[in-house]
């Protein structure tokens, strides 16, 4: 349904940059560059090391963080030299992680349908090894963040109204809703004053950011 309602309003069909998302499988099915949002890959390692024990998520967490501060450090994006030294690592860790995290055994004389059933760290390992180019994407690429934190901060208002009034009384009325809120992000990541934002609106006016 969520992708229905996309589709319907052209949002994702229309897109062409990167998505930066939380690996949700039916994103995939846009052809479009995807990026993985570690901030969800974070937390998904600190529960693998505090309930499972699972020291390698504990190794590959920090591994992250210090991958985003090199990033940080040097400005938006890594050179490729030091991005291949980076790269090198993580997929030393995951070898590592092999070991203490292995797929689980096939039953034997059983053919059993499907996908057989893995633990959370496995599933969290699997998906740091089969899609390394999208977990790693921001390290080179600028326009690429280390997380979709940004995003979602956007949406949660949203949420938080729909929690508490359980919807919007009209179409109209979320549209509106939607517009402002939209407005008011952006004049925030434009680090335009909020007042001054007000102030332009109610003159009549279209501040820079949106001309």
């Amino acid at each position: 349904m969520v992708l229905q309602f996309c589709n319907e309003i052209g949002i994702l069909p229309r897109y062409q940059g990167i998505l930066c998302h939380d690996h949700w499988k039916p994103y995939y099915r846009y052809d479009f560059t995807h990026a993985l949002c570690n901030a969800h890959h974070l937390r998904e390692l600190e529960c693998a090391w505090e309930q499972d024990q699972q020291s390698w998520a504990k190794e590959m967490q920090q591994l992250l963080k210090t991958f985003n501060q090199a990033v940080n450090d040097a400005g938006g994006s890594l050179t490729k030299k030091k991005a291949a030294v980076c790269r090198q690592q993580y997929r030393d860790l995951l070898i590592q992680a092999e070991i203490e995290c292995p797929p689980p055994d096939i039953p034997p004389g059983k053919a059993k349908r499907g996908r057989i059933k893995r633990s959370k760290a496995r599933n969290l390992l699997e998906r740091l090894s089969n899609y390394e180019e999208d977990v790693l994407r921001f390290m080179e690429n600028p326009l690429v963040p280390f997380t979709n934190n940004l995003g979602e901060n956007d949406i949660r208002l949203t949420k938080v109204q729909q929690k508490i009034s359980g919807c919007f009384r009209s179409e109209e009325g979320a549209k509106i809703f939607c517009r402002i809120r939209g407005y008011l992000s952006t004049r925030r990541k434009r680090k335009v004053n909020a007042s001054l934002a007000f102030r332009i609106v109610f003159e009549g006016k279209l501040p820079e950011f949106i001309e």
